[in-house]
């Protein structure tokens, strides 16, 4: 992947400002609307979207 981004920590490969995985173009990245993302990366953050989703709910179970 060949892009430059501020938030992106290099050698974690996390998102600074997600606090998460960094993934181009997922929801509240900086480069969200303004790239267009391959069927794989959409699948991607598919996947992470419901990964997320599932630990919300398991946190809102435990209160």
């Amino acid at each position: 992947m060949t892009f430059s981004c501020k938030n992106h920590d290099f050698d974690t490969d996390i998102c600074k400002k997600l606090k998460s995985r960094c993934i181009m173009g997922r929801r509240g990245c900086v480069l969200e609307g303004r790239v267009a993302l391959s069927e794989a990366t959409e699948k991607l953050i598919a996947a992470l979207e419901e990964e997320l989703a599932k630990k919300r709910k398991e946190r809102r179970a435990g209160s």
